[in-house]
């Protein structure tokens, strides 16, 4: 079981994303599967382009919403701590962590509807279903560093029911920002628009991606019109270093961090009818860092394992990252040829960082997760291919909403990238799955995220306005 376990470390730590590309963490193990409330499925770390000395952090939970699913609809979960922790030395350990707790609350219990007229406030008495937040920082180790209560008793904004219901749910209930604190910490909890793009429906035809095989018609975004619930925060870059001074440039090793995020229950839960009592201390059940990890390579038998695993045990089969076995997987499926081993290119992208651009001080240890150099400036031209595209604020330099993760990463795994210059060609970087942009506009203001689909607008035309921001093209923003 441990050769397994370690054989599935290894092609993650290889960055061995091949298809199946079916979303970036939805589903992706058994047990998780089962648990939707702590499936974490995106995480996103990136300037921001509306406050540029800021970074905003998000994390998405709660795979392949269905917008109708009343008349219990999605929500947190009060059993639940999800968080997002932040290292910023390099050593896979988190030396910040933001908490994220929930309390649900029923003011009539004697019916079944989740509002009792048309809600068009956030305090409107017909809102039958609330949902409330805390947010706290933890410097040091998340279990035993210092806490600090940022914000509590915020307002997670609700459900879109409908249009019935909630008529201008943007306008009436606004963007769900709350500041948090005398420097600026903002915060947000809510419903969204799934961000992720991806043809699901192809890859899981036998592993076929419709740009290669042309059998099967165009792509088709498998995520559209689905939602996902949101926790996301925007910080003071200074906030953030571990000097607790802004970087001076691009090349301040002062600069960089590593981001992921975690879903973890109580390890105990005792049930009876109509009541489930937790209790202990809290397990990690889901984990997500850099996208299409577990999901995608890992095998059914350790999927769950992983999903319990710290960063620092991700080096545990490092000798296999120059010489992953996915790769010539790709030349069987699809006649794609692959660099030889060693693949010094893959363990550089995707698990120490990019020297100069978003490694995490000289020396760090190799561990999957997101990394960001903040010193970066957003994009004045953004490209969804990010750091492939010429634009270096985009992935894997980070990870902004609009960035192309599923063509990006078959490109790295196939070598068509500067770091491999004989593979950087056609077909190697060109490789995509037809799906290049989310199915609805992103906003250009925190949490920049679409708002979710209302209950009964599936498949229909959205209405996504944002009152005092402009909704951009998904390939323009962020």
């Amino acid at each position: 079981m441990r050769k397994l376990a370690c054989l599935a470390l290894a092609l993650v730590a290889a960055g061995a994303f091949l298809v199946p590309l079916r979303a970036s963490s939805h589903r992706e193990a058994p047990l998780i599967s089962q648990d939707p409330l702590a499936d974490n499925t995106d995480v996103y770390a990136f300037v921001s382009p509306e406050r540029p000395d800021r970074v905003v952090l998000i994390a998405n939970f709660i795979p392949l919403e269905f917008p109708s699913s009343g008349p219990n609809f999605w929500k947190f979960d009060d059993n639940v701590l999800y968080e997002i922790m932040v290292d910023n030395t390099g050593d896979a350990v988190e030396d910040l962590t933001y908490q994220f707790r929930f309390t649900t609350t029923v003011s009539n219990p004697n019916t079944f509807l989740y509002n009792t007229g048309q809600v068009t406030s956030l305090n409107d008495p017909d809102l039958n279903v609330r949902q409330f937040y805390s947010v706290t920082e933890v410097r040091g180790p998340r279990r035993t560093g210092a806490g600090t209560v940022l914000g509590e008793n915020m307002m997670v904004l609700p459900a879109h029911v409908g249009l019935i219901s909630m008529p201008n749910y943007v306008g009436d209930f606004g963007s769900g920002a709350n500041t948090l604190s005398s420097d600026g910490i903002r915060a947000f909890a809510g419903p969204r628009d799934d961000p992720f793009f991806v043809d699901l429906g192809a890859t899981f035809d036998l592993l076929q991606l419709r740009t290669l095989n042309g059998k099967t018609g165009s792509a088709v975004d498998g995520l559209g019109n689905y939602n996902v619930h949101t926790i996301a925060l925007e910080i003071p870059i200074s906030h953030l270093t571990r000097t607790g001074a802004s970087p001076s440039g691009g090349s301040d090793p002062n600069a960089s961090i590593g981001v992921w995020s975690t879903a973890s229950r109580p390890a105990t839960t005792t049930r009876a009818p109509g009541t489930a009592v937790s209790s202990g201390a809290f397990v990690q059940v889901s984990r997500l860092g850099m996208p299409l990890v577990n999901e995608a390579v890992i095998p059914l038998g350790v999927k769950d394992t992983f999903n319990g695993l710290e960063p620092t045990g991700d080096s545990a089969a490092l000798s296999f990252v120059t010489n992953p076995t996915v790769p010539p997987l790709m030349e069987a499926l699809f006649g794609v040829k692959t660099p030889p081993p060693p693949r010094n290119d893959l363990v550089t992208i995707f698990l120490t960082g990019i020297p100069g651009l978003n490694q995490i001080g000289t020396n760090p240890r190799p561990s999957e997760m997101l990394r960001l150099n903040m010193a970066v400036p957003p994009s004045s031209n953004p490209s969804r291919l990010g750091l492939l595209g010429g634009d270096n604020a985009g992935f894997p330099n980070g990870r902004r909403p609009a960035d192309d993760v599923v063509d990006i990463e078959l490109r790295a795994l196939a070598g068509g990238t500067p770091f491999t210059p004989a593979y950087n060609v056609s077909p190697n970087n060109a490789l995509g799955d037809g799906i290049d942009k989310n199915d609805t506009p992103f906003f250009s203001t925190f949490p920049f995220l679409a708002s979710p689909h209302p209950g009964n607008e599936v498949g229909g035309p959205r209405v996504n306005s944002n009152p005092g921001s402009t909704n951009l093209n998904p390939n323009n923003l962020p």
